[in-house]
């Protein structure tokens, strides 16, 4: 599997940190589990994808069936750190308008804080 994923906590909210590629397969079916698993917690999440180097198509879809199923629950879930090829591919696609992009792991962290005080 060319896919590592690990999981911290800041600030209350659970960091899950991806590094190498998400493409459609093995990949997919054990981010997809893992991150039911979270949800079903009733964890907001900040997906950290600056260790991320490449997305296909199945990739993407497992992505927005886990922001959709996230949002359904009452969850959010954030991304920070797109590298450009991960970026560009957002915005080619107008995913970007979809997830809610911050530039860095504390930007995405503080935005649940300022959501709560709202």
């Amino acid at each position: 599997m060319q896919l590592r994923i690990s999981t911290r906590t800041v600030n209350g909210v659970l960091i899950v940190d991806f590094a190498g590629r998400i493409i459609f397969g093995e990949e997919t079916a054990y981010l997809r589990d893992l991150v039911k698993k979270l949800i079903a917690e009733r964890h907001n999440l900040v997906f950290n994808l600056s260790g991320v180097n490449y997305i296909d198509s199945g990739g993407l879809g497992t992505l927005v069936a886990l922001y959709t199923t996230a949002r359904n629950s009452g969850v959010s879930i954030k991304l920070a750190n797109l590298t450009r090829n991960v970026g560009d591919l957002l915005q080619v696609t107008k995913l970007v308008t979809i997830f809610d992009v911050h530039e860095n792991e504390q930007k995405a962290v503080d935005s649940f804080q300022k959501g709560a005080a709202a």
